[in-house]
């Protein structure tokens, strides 16, 4: 080596070589060393074992790349982080000025699990306490002042798990991908974007956040779609006692707020919630809608503006059931709501509480602000009440309902809404309310709710007073007039051609006599008509009642000299009643005596006019039928059971008696509760299905059908005219408007002179007082009884 000839250059070589040969070694052994420092020191330091592959590591140009990393739970081998890669760039040059910075940093498949133990305690909480400042009684040195940069952070492919113990909720997000332009130390503003899926369904969110760290603003845009929120079942099963919930959110919305103050914000854009469903399980809702959309103008509620451009709801449906013991709602969330009270006693970190939390303080001030919605609609809706607490089930349901308000506006123009809407099975209401949307104590309200079949409230009549109704309609009407909550109304109730059917004797119903109850309430002409009045304020109704009092009483003096009067009307009506219908009893094949007397008259008029024919359409009432058939089979197991018997060694008086047990029985509801096996059951109608057969029901429904079909066709082929009868196919998909399965008959080529006598009579009645005032209600009736 001919360089190192002179005497200089030798000094250069052993100095230089060194030094050369020290960074070498440096840049060759860091990274390992490093790697054992860390696996060494790891838990004495952070109090989690931490491992990587060999790790890049340049200390000149300050370029750092982990592999592999895992960082595990404290005192566990579960991982609580880990990343295929984590990058940074330091600027090694800029410590020599007080100023760290790092150029880029990026996590390359991070992967973090966040588990929280209870309200405030998560599983980082032991790397927070490791690394918080501790206060020493050593005087504070003042030191001149350290800046922090950080530039061009990102992550990159992330999985985020957040789990709950408390309320056993576990929920991730997928291919989280945040960046940052980062923050100088003398900025305070740092802008982000983000966006990620959902990891137990479909869906996205994305967006940007802007964070102020001088004084807690925030502005964002956020864009969701097709969001799942079924994981938000997890939070409701914290205080139901069962259920399912699933939901889609979309949003579109920009805004700005402070952190520690809720009522900063300001808002606008666009918010739906689609296919919302929530209930007993996923066949059965209790409350869904097809979409709720917000259209937002702007929302701040510090500023007291609330307008909205639009608030749209499609097809909501809502079912409240009653039942023997509590109700629908009240079995899933505990009588009262006790399990959502004592969700919130206990403090359970339930983001639904929040939620409603936060609207709640959102919309506080909405009735005190300036506010406009621009269209309130809500379409095709269906509320549906259930009643199984009776001794069989009532139901009705408010379907479609469709209501649209526009222009509600904080204004000297009150705010109307009209609504019309039918009922089922039968009835039609119409809803007119005009507020004062300064003050909600000022409103007038217009109501009208007709062609409702006495019938429908055969399940009430039957439970408290053993008589149903087979005949009648019911009408009411009313209009109050609120100013100051001072209450001004009057309230009509109307019941037209009421008619008590015969006792259904059964255990457990109680018996009222209702056919003298009938002779005070009604009137002369088969009605009754009485004005409710209603006066006093909203917190404390008064109901006038004298006047109706005294109008029953004075039946007492009217009606004894009106008798033949009635007794003629009633004859005539059965004439023509009995001469265009045969009504069935439920789970009966026979007819009564009467309805065979008539029968057998129209038999003999198509022996005596053979140009004369009749079509029979059987309309029959197949949910209730089978309802009673199913009643009937469960008591007579329960009845064999106790009385130990065979189906065969039944006699006739035994289905009498077995007809008689109430299926609020206690020593019955006992058999069912043993042999209908577990499950969600609150009625005795599906304890009786899982111990009677679907199958069974149906054949039971079959061969009655048949029977009343051999019945009815006897009387005219024991005259040898059959032929002249056609028996059109069995309609179930109707419910019968007076509550029972009917035979309705048509006579073509000729009506039987004494049915045409009949229409004469009640016609000339209908045209006289007493009954001339409801002869238009009475014609409106027959159309809706007929299905017109």
């Amino acid at each position: 080596m001919k360089f190192l000839n002179t005497r200089p250059k030798k000094i250069i070589f052993w100095i230089v070589a060194p030094v050369v040969i020290l960074l070498a070694v440096t840049i060759i052994c860091i990274s390992p060393v490093a790697r054992y420092l860390v696996e060494k020191y790891d838990v004495k330091y952070t109090n989690r074992e931490i491992t990587m592959d060999l790790p890049y590591i340049n200390v000149f140009t300050g370029k750092v790349y982990l592999r592999n990393v895992k960082v595990y739970e404290e005192k566990s081998d579960s991982v609580f982080f880990s990343a295929s890669g984590i990058g940074a760039n330091l600027e090694m040059f800029k410590l020599l000025s007080k100023t760290y910075e790092v150029s880029s940093f990026t996590l390359h498949d991070p992967m973090i699990r966040f588990i929280q133990r209870d309200s405030v305690t998560f599983n980082f909480a032991d790397i927070i306490k490791k690394f918080a400042s501790k206060d020493t009684a050593k005087p504070k040195v003042r030191k001149p002042p350290v800046h922090f940069n950080f530039y061009d952070l990102s992550i990159k492919n992330g999985t985020f798990y957040y789990v709950e113990r408390s309320i056993n909720v576990f929920y991730y997000v997928k291919k989280v991908n945040i960046e940052t332009i980062g923050k100088r130390w003398d900025q305070d503003t740092i802008p982000i974007n983000f966006a990620f899926e959902s990891g137990t369904g479909p869906g996205t969110m994305k967006g940007r956040l802007t964070i102020n760290t001088g004084n807690s603003n925030y502005a964002f845009h956020l864009n969701v779609k097709d969001f799942q929120l079924a994981a938000l079942e997890q939070y409701v099963m914290s205080f139901a006692n069962y259920g399912k919930f699933r939901a889609v959110l979309d949003a579109d919305i920009t805004g700005a707020a402070n952190i520690k103050n809720r009522q900063s914000l300001n808002l606008k854009g666009q918010l739906s919630l689609a296919d919302l469903h929530f209930g007993k399980d996923t066949a059965e809702d209790y409350a869904s809608f097809k979409k709720l959309t917000l259209a937002i103008k702007q929302l701040a509620p510090a500023g007291k503006k609330y307008f909205l451009d639009s608030i749209s709801l499609v097809k909501p449906y809502f079912k409240y059931e009653r039942y023997d013991h509590l109700d629908n709602l009240q079995n899933m969330f505990g009588k009262g709501g006790n399990n959502v009270n004592s969700a919130r006693q206990h403090r359970n970190v339930n983001i639904l509480f929040q939620i409603a939390d936060y609207i709640a303080a959102l919309a506080r001030n909405f009735f005190r602000s300036d506010f406009n919605v621009r269209r309130l609609a809500i379409y095709n809706a269906h509320f549906k009440y259930n009643d199984y607490a009776l001794a069989e089930k009532f139901s009705t349901a408010v379907d479609p309902l469709t209501l649209i308000a526009d222009s509600i506006v904080r204004s000297d123009r009150w705010v109307n809404l009209n609504l019309r809407t039918g009922l089922k099975p039968y009835g039609d209401v119409k809803f007119r309310l005009s507020i004062n949307p300064k003050d909600s104590s000022d409103f007038d309200v217009d109501y009208h709710i007709q062609k409702i079949p006495m019938a429908m409230f055969n399940p009430y009549l039957i439970s408290f007073t053993s008589f149903p109704l087979d005949r009648g309609t019911f009408e009411m009407t009313g209009k109050w007039r609120v100013r100051d909550g001072v209450i001004k109304s009057s309230n009509r109730i109307t019941m037209i051609d009421a008619r008590v059917n015969n006792r259904q004797k059964r255990n457990g119903a109680r018996w009222i006599p209702l056919r003298v109850a009938m002779f005070f309430v009604r009137d002369r002409g088969n009605v009754i008509d009485y004005d409710i009045p209603v006066k006093g304020d909203l917190r404390n109704p008064k109901f006038k009642i004298w006047g109706a009092i005294f109008k029953a009483l004075s039946n007492l003096f009217i009606k004894p000299v009106t008798t033949v009067y009635r007794t003629e009307v009633r004859s005539t009506e059965n004439e023509i009643e009995n001469s265009l219908q045969v009504r069935w009893d439920k789970r009966r094949s026979v007819l009564e005596s009467d309805q065979e007397e008539f029968v057998e008259k129209i038999a003999s008029f198509l022996k005596h006019n053979k140009q004369v024919a009749i079509t029979i359409s059987p309309l029959m009432y197949e949910e209730k039928e089978k309802e009673y058939i199913l009643f009937f089979e469960a008591k007579k197991q329960f009845y064999l059971a106790t009385h130990h018997l065979h189906a065969k060694e039944l006699k006739a008086g035994d289905s009498t008696d077995i007809d008689h047990i109430s299926i609020k029985d206690s020593l019955f509801v006992y058999y069912l509760n043993k042999h209908a096996g577990r499950g969600l059951l609150f009625t005795v109608q599906d304890k009786c299905g899982r111990i009677v057969s679907r199958q069974l029901v149906t054949d039971r429904y079959n061969q009655l059908l048949k029977e009343r079909r051999e019945t009815f066709m006897g009387y005219f082929k024991k005259e040898g005219v059959a032929g002249q009868v056609k028996m059109l196919p069995v309609n179930n998909s109707v419910i019968p408007y007076n509550g029972f399965s009917i035979y309705r008959i048509n006579y073509k080529g000729q009506t039987p002179l004494e049915l045409i006598e009949a229409y004469r009579v009640i016609n000339r009645f209908d045209n006289k007082d007493p009954r001339k005032e409801y002869k238009a209600m009475r014609e409106k009736n027959r159309h809706a009884a007929a299905g017109k």
